[in-house]
């Protein structure tokens, strides 16, 4: 016979259960957050979001930066090099997000830029959307105030806010001793011709300022405005600098005689610059604006009497190494030149032999390192070759040329990777910097011209006792590991992107320093000692290529594609970043069209077999051709017997070339799309045999 709880009993254990759910919800103990954005809305929330739609590269960053990417569901392919981000769900790109892809990502919360805003077209009671648009430096820093709030991260965003200023008041205060007759007139390019600039409202022209030149204004507001050849010559801009491919697209711009007199033409005082700086006011906002200064006044910055902070120590952290002559090894941050450098310094019990790629073979060394330079460094670093580099650096680390011998490099050291490998009473270390999106090249095929920071480089310590030919074999299993390394992530050369992949940068180096133990006198590639060497080079490599760059294998297609100096929109329309606000409809659909796996992998294979056909490991390209063809007809919804020529530019890899063809000939005789939407620059359909 079944007894009858009583309705007290049932009402308990329902609370006990309720009560519980309460305690492992997300939203439990959760606080109410509101927040206004840039559209002056009020947009309330029941706690802190737990999954974010960004759209605004900037906002994205601030994201990462205060310690939040959990949060985040989605992005756009502008943000998927962040570090952390490679594989976040992506949404298309900055103008042309997919609304049906954020919605079923189900976030909590879209943000948004005016613009995209407008083109998701999501309604406010179906996802809450935060506009957020940068037209004032000032408005980054409320930017990230509000990404602390909405985050529940004010301490981070502070903490970053008071960093951007400092350097923002070091700036001004060293531009303070120019003297006015002195200032720089400067102009940041836009697009790729005609030449463009900001308009006189912009952020970027405010960056200018803050860096101590003189910012055009014409008279016009907006993203970005036509430069007539009146305003051009009357401005006679001294500095020009740009983002990405911009310098490079107005290269035949600069070449007409009614553009090429004015004075940073004529003195080659054009610089490109990293997207995610010049495009972005955020996070990076104080770095830009010191590095800016630094190349508009290299000369005066070089000045040591211009300094206005000591050339000190200022900061020291441990990096653990357990071998039993390292006495100890450290990162110290200290100050040079007014801008903080960070070296890895590795002090010795003993004085012991060292094999290196930038000194040689050196006796009785107490100290090894590797020393960073902040990039408004380097334009201030004596042009007078290692001898310059040590003056600068042993003094303010206490060290003596005699007995220390370092390494330089332009990858943070904060990004430093450290490796261990073990095998029996065997033991190696490697301590590696990479960073491979300035100077990379593939030996053989690239040309040696000159000097850019960038590097990879790389100190071996072992507990073996070994022998000068040793050491010196050591650096050969270490290339390889590194090679075998960039080969594997697919690093591209900086110079022949489309067809040569990277061997490595054009400043790579290495020391190999001799430990105490067993005598060993071979270090290659049939040996335990050459593996362990060959193991920790490869992980290093990558590890310290991934901190520095954000860069891992199995990165979007998109990204790839920048690898390859190629984005959609410069293919199809006037922009390849976020700073203009691209309204060409077709390269929104391309995007689109690649957010399909089945395309995405279709133009990966299409990498592959284009650098396959430029190594001559693949020659018929009869059965591609069909492939190129079936791929069409699936984004037209119909069978199609041609392609048509968007990419003619032989400097593509013909593969290459057919797969975008194919893409782009799909696109553009799908349903819904007009004659409008197409660019203009495409040729007739072309008949191939595939050879």
């Amino acid at each position: 016979m079944l007894k009858m709880r009583k309705p007290g009993l049932c009402l308990r254990w329902l609370l006990i259960v309720l009560a519980g759910w309460l305690v492992l919800s997300p939203l439990a103990g959760a606080k109410p957050v509101t927040v206004t954005d840039d559209a002056g809305r009020v947009i309330r929330l029941a706690g802190v979001p737990q999954r974010v739609v960004c759209l605004v590269p900037s906002a994205t960053e601030m994201i990462f930066a205060i310690g939040a990417g959990d949060a985040v569901a989605g992005i756009t392919h502008h943000s998927s090099a962040l570090r952390g981000a490679a594989e976040k769900p992506l949404v298309g790109g900055f103008s042309f997000p997919s609304a049906e892809r954020i919605m079923a990502l189900k976030p909590d919360l879209v943000i948004a830029s005016s613009l995209n805003a407008k083109r998701i077209a999501i309604p406010d009671n179906a996802i809450p959307v935060l506009v957020l648009d940068i037209r004032r430096m000032d408005d980054a820093f409320r930017h990230l105030r509000l990404m602390g709030t909405l985050f529940a991260r004010q301490a981070e965003a502070d903490a970053l806010i008071q960093k951007n200023r400092r350097q923002l008041d070091l700036i001004a205060r060293k531009v303070a001793q120019i003297p006015p007759e002195r200032r720089k007139r400067v102009m940041r390019l836009m697009g790729k011709g005609p030449i463009m600039t900001p308009g006189s409202d912009s952020f970027q022209n405010e960056m200018i300022r803050a860096a101590g030149g003189i910012a055009p204004d014409f008279g016009q507001a907006g993203g970005a405005v036509p430069v007539s050849r009146e305003q051009w010559t009357d401005f006679n801009p001294q500095v020009l600098y740009g983002c990405g491919w911009d310098v490079k697209a107005d290269d035949a711009v600069f070449n007409q005689a009614d553009w090429s007199g004015v004075d940073a033409v004529r003195q080659q005082r054009i610089y490109t610059l990293p997207c995610d700086l010049t495009c972005r006011a955020g996070v990076h906002l104080g770095d830009f604006v010191a590095w800016l200064a630094s190349l508009i006044y290299s000369q005066e910055f070089a000045d040591a009497g211009h300094e206005v902070l000591p050339r000190q120590v200022i900061d020291r952290r441990p990096v653990p190494i357990d071998l039993d002559y390292v006495q100890a090894a450290v990162v110290a941050t200290s100050t040079i030149h007014d801008f903080p450098n960070k070296s890895l310094i590795v002090d010795f019990k003993t004085p012991r032999g060292i094999v290196s790629t930038l000194e040689g073979a050196r006796d009785g060394i107490l100290t090894v390192g590797n020393h960073y330079s902040s990039p408004p460094c380097w334009a201030l670093t004596p042009m007078t070759g290692l001898d310059g580099l040590h003056q600068e650096l042993y003094p303010v680390i206490g060290k003596e040329k005699a007995n220390t011998t370092f390494l330089f490099t332009g990858a943070n050291m904060d990004n430093l990777s450290v490796q261990k490998e073990t095998y029996k009473e065997m033991t190696v270390y490697a301590l590696v910097t990479a960073g491979v999106r300035g100077n990379a090249v593939r030996m053989s095929r690239d040309v040696g011209n000159y000097y850019e920071p960038g590097t990879i480089n790389m100190i071996f310590l072992s507990n073996m006792r070994l022998t000068q030919r040793a050491m010196t074999r050591a650096i050969i299993s270490a290339t390889e590991g590194k090679s075998a390394a960039l080969q594997d992530l697919d690093i591209r050369s900086a110079y022949l992107p489309l067809d040569a992949a990277a061997t490595g940068t054009g400043t790579d180096n290495i020391i190999v320093v001799q430990g105490d133990g067993k005598t060993v006198d071979n270090a290659g590639g049939h040996c335990k000692l050459g593996e362990l060497i060959a193991r920790t080079a490869y992980a290093g490599v990558r590890e310290a290529i991934f901190k520095q760059n954000g860069i891992v294998g199995r990165r979007d297609i998109f990204q790839r594609l920048v690898d390859r100096h190629i984005s959609v929109s410069r293919l199809v329309g006037k922009a390849d970043c976020d700073c203009i606000a691209e309204d060409r409809m077709f390269a929104g659909r391309v995007e689109a069209t690649l957010l399909d796996p089945a395309m995405a992998g279709f133009l990966e294979a299409a990498l592959a077999i284009s650098d396959g056909a430029g190594r001559e490991t693949v020659a018929d390209l009869a059965s591609y051709r069909t492939w190129c063809l079936a791929v069409a007809g699936r984004i037209a919804g119909r069978p199609l017997e041609e392609l048509t020529a968007f990419v003619t530019d032989e400097k593509f890899p013909k593969p290459l070339a057919m797969a975008l063809n194919a893409i782009f000939t799909g696109v553009s005789r799908a349903p819904g799309v007009h004659l409008t939407d197409v660019p203009m620059n495409a040729t007739p359909p072309i008949a191939d045999n595939g050879k």
